[in-house]
């Protein structure tokens, strides 16, 4: 049989096995072992997978990721993310709509800890909607504003996903981080505008708040230093090139750590939480990239990657309607997957036909990363949604899609700024020498 034709024979089979709800890189181990021996032989498909689980364990730059998700623990456990959003509250939150600016700005700065939209959504849940609910906000903006504040978590630095690319594709970390500052800067400021927005339009939706005044804005600043203080001392050790980014989560995770112990957060039940919860998450994105290499293998060698670059380089298309067909694709995956599983999935067979069109493999990873993000609020799926809706089942799906149109219109707006004018997200990382 024609190299390529087992392939996407293996590609199918792949999708079907995440169809029937099989963990993400356990389909794409199984694929990749499977398709490879049928093109090699037995022993080098299930001795590639060997090499690659044996190197992704002992692999330095892997560290990374159980590190920042362990710090993101801790940051939870010593209830840090309350402190952020008490902080943005007490200087916006008396604007019209500044409880969710002030939610929307709170999600940023969580999410730059955590690196995870889900875990964002469900923090600022059980944060931020009960205030804004009290307050007399409209359940489906409160709720749309916390769900569109989740994504940005995906794409300000550090970011797990963003470590993974790199790991993926062999690019530097900081080259990825450094890249996608101005991205998450321009994101954030775009859900800002779009709340603002929202709440002059509809101001029933969003009634002011009393302002805070300084002594209370000085208490909130004095409870949340320690937090900032921590994301100052990773983020200027990183780009300061006192720390590599492996020793600037072990930082972060260690002064997330001492924080939490000097908080008298940390009983032993908390302790063990966290950490089974890290060592889980780890396991299954170590899981998830062993299984990504293992596919990688047989596209390699099947010639497929090559074949999809030429078959659409042969259609005429202007680069660009290329880009923004795979932006439709990524809107649709990342409505029902992860961000992660998207990225990892996809990876292989997109990223060789983005650099063959002449694209630079730093700006589509902060794009992908993006758009992928961008497709957790897409209806009718929206996983960011139904993670909402789970914790809070009294405001219906419909509710909480009405109430993101607003920040969904303004995340595509700033993807297709950010496509236009790619210069926003390679300046930097150019300027600091990682380009």
């Amino acid at each position: 049989m024609d190299p390529i034709t087992i392939a996407v024979i293996g590609l199918l089979g792949m999708f079907i096995l995440i169809a029937a709800h099989a963990p993400v890189g356990a389909a794409m181990g199984i694929a990749g072992v499977i398709t490879f021996s049928a093109l090699a032989g037995t022993g080098p498909g299930f001795a590639a997978l060997g090499v690659e689980a044996i190197s992704a364990v002992s692999s330095l730059d892997f560290a990374i990721i159980p590190l920042f998700l362990l710090m993101g623990g801790f940051v939870v456990a010593g209830g840090l993310s309350a402190d952020l959003y008490a902080l943005a509250n007490a200087f916006i939150g008396h604007r019209r709509g500044g409880l969710a600016l002030a939610t929307v700005g709170g999600s940023a700065l969580f999410g730059a800890v955590c690196g995870s939209a889900i875990a964002t959504v469900a923090t600022m849940t059980r944060v931020a909607l009960p205030e804004m609910l009290e307050k007399k906000y409209s359940p489906s903006f409160a709720a749309g504003s916390i769900v569109a504040g989740g994504t940005l978590g995906v794409i300000i630095p550090p970011s797990l996903i963003l470590v993974l690319y790199a790991i993926l594709t062999e690019l530097d970390v900081l080259a990825l981080f450094s890249a996608a500052i101005v991205p998450g800067i321009v994101a954030t400021v775009f859900q800002l505008i779009a709340a603002a927005t929202y709440a002059r339009l509809y101001p029933d939706a969003a009634p002011r708040a009393q302002r805070a005044g300084w002594r209370r804005r000085g208490n909130a600043l004095k409870q949340s230093w320690a937090i900032m203080a921590l994301g100052a001392v990773v983020t200027l050790g990183i780009y300061g090139g006192v720390f590599t980014v492996t020793e600037a989560a072990a930082v972060g995770a260690c002064g997330a750590f001492l924080i939490c112990l000097a908080r008298r957060r940390l009983k032993p039940g908390v302790f063990a939480e966290v950490a089974q919860e890290t060592a889980r998450n780890a396991g299954v994105i170590y899981v998830i990239v062993i299984g990504a290499f293992a596919m990688t293998y047989f596209l390699a060698v099947s010639g497929l990657s090559q074949s999809m670059v030429t078959g659409i380089q042969s259609l005429g298309l202007p680069p660009i309607a290329v880009i923004l067909c795979f932006y439709v694709m990524y809107l649709l995956l990342g409505a029902v997957f992860e961000s992660l599983a998207v990225l990892v999935v996809t990876l292989p067979f997109v990223l060789p036909v983005v650099i063959g069109l002449g694209y630079d493999p730093v700006w589509w990873g902060v794009m992908l990363v993006m758009i992928s993000g961008v497709g957790m609020i897409t209806p009718p799926i929206g996983i960011n949604v139904f993670v909402l809706h789970g914790m809070m089942e009294e405001i219906s799906l419909g509710e909480i899609f009405k109430g993101v149109t607003p920040f969904f219109i303004a995340d595509i707006a700033r993807v297709l700024v950010l496509t236009f004018f790619p210069a926003l997200v390679t300046w930097l990382p150019m300027q600091l020498g990682f380009m």
